[in-house]
């Protein structure tokens, strides 16, 4: 659906060159959500629009639906956009127009007959949760409304691709929920292919098939979402993922650890089966939860736990435990002990 095959992004301040997108090659397969995560500069922003030619490569090619937008330009490439919808971090709505009227305006731009733009109105609105905003100004909505207003515009005009340039940063935890699954809904009932880029590796996990990892201009680290939670391969991604994470365990608890302290990675199907409390009976440890959790992404289970085993003046359970758990999980670190 989307290819970018070599993709660099140059610019050029006060005689300085700066790479800002370096040798950028990705597939983005038709029909999914795909990620790009990274941290502030790390080239994620200019890359996305790349894609709809807001930003044009200094090297490489753009080919969306088998056109090469990076090569187009004038009347052909105002066509090209109309197959590609976007929505803003801060919403880009007209202030001095309605909901109905804003959307509206994306239909105008594209050329629609007059007869056909207020049922289109009318039905986007009714798909987004709009319906009985549609006479309401910008001004009037709360932040998650303007992005349903951003949304609804976005998809107006039926787009094969809808790019989201960090689409819940500037919304709280609830309003975010509803927003990325507002993009699901359009994603699964639509069929359009949907680029999100974000900082946040829980968006990506709430929503997205595959991911793209970037720092500093690279993507260092490309696959399926669970895979990237699971196994990440790239320090920097590693560094990302152990943030969504955080097991820390306070300083009191590590200063007076007797037994074994593991951290255990739990994976498919290892997740739901009773590992530890078999070990519990089978080898008589005592077995305490210090921390983490277990998740589903995807539907599939992903789970890390930090855990104490003790065994009253018998260390050989304690290591026949471990082996026992070890054979059973993805991984287990022994921490001490």
């Amino acid at each position: 659906m989307i290819t970018l095959t070599h993709v660099c992004v140059d610019f050029t301040t006060g005689g300085q060159r700066t790479r800002a997108v370096d040798d950028v090659t990705l597939q983005i397969p038709r029909g999914t959500i795909f990620g790009i995560v990274g941290t502030s500069g790390a080239g994620k922003s200019t890359l996305l629009r790349t894609l709809n030619a807001l930003q044009r490569p200094s090297q490489g090619r753009v080919t969306v639906a088998g056109t090469e937008i990076s090569a187009l330009s004038g009347a052909a490439l105002r066509t090209a956009r109309q197959r590609i919808g976007m929505i803003f971090q801060h919403f880009n709505l007209m202030h001095t127009r309605t909901v109905a009227q804003n959307v509206a305006f994306s239909l105008k731009a594209a050329g629609w007959e007059r007869a056909k733009i207020g049922p289109r109105v009318a039905e986007i609105l009714d798909l987004v949760g709009l319906s009985d905003k549609a006479s309401r100004y910008p001004v009037q909505l709360s932040g998650g409304q303007k992005q349903r207003v951003g949304i609804a515009r976005a998809i107006a005009n039926h787009p094969d691709v809808l790019l989201c340039d960090e689409p819940t940063s500037a919304l709280d935890l609830e309003t975010s929920a509803t927003i990325l699954a507002l993009l699901r809904e359009i994603n699964t009932r639509l069929g359009i292919t949907v680029v999100l880029i974000t900082h946040e590796m829980n968006v990506i996990k709430t929503i997205c098939d595959r991911v793209a990892v970037m720092s500093g201009g690279k993507v260092v680290e490309e696959g399926e979402v669970f895979d990237i939670f699971a196994r990440p391969q790239h320090p920097f991604t590693q560094q990302l993922v152990s943030h969504t994470l955080n097991l820390t365990l306070p300083s009191r608890l590590r200063e007076h650890l007797h037994g074994s302290l593991l951290k255990i990675l739990f994976i498919g199907d290892s997740a739901e089966q009773p590992v530890l409390s078999e070990v519990a009976v089978n080898f008589g440890v005592a077995v305490n939860i210090l921390h983490g959790k277990i998740e589903y992404i995807g539907e599939r289970a992903l789970g890390i736990l930090v855990v104490q085993l003790t065994a009253k003046d018998n260390p050989s359970a304690v290591e026949a435990a471990v082996e026992h758990i070890r054979a059973r999980t993805a991984q287990v670190e022994v921490i001490h002990g």
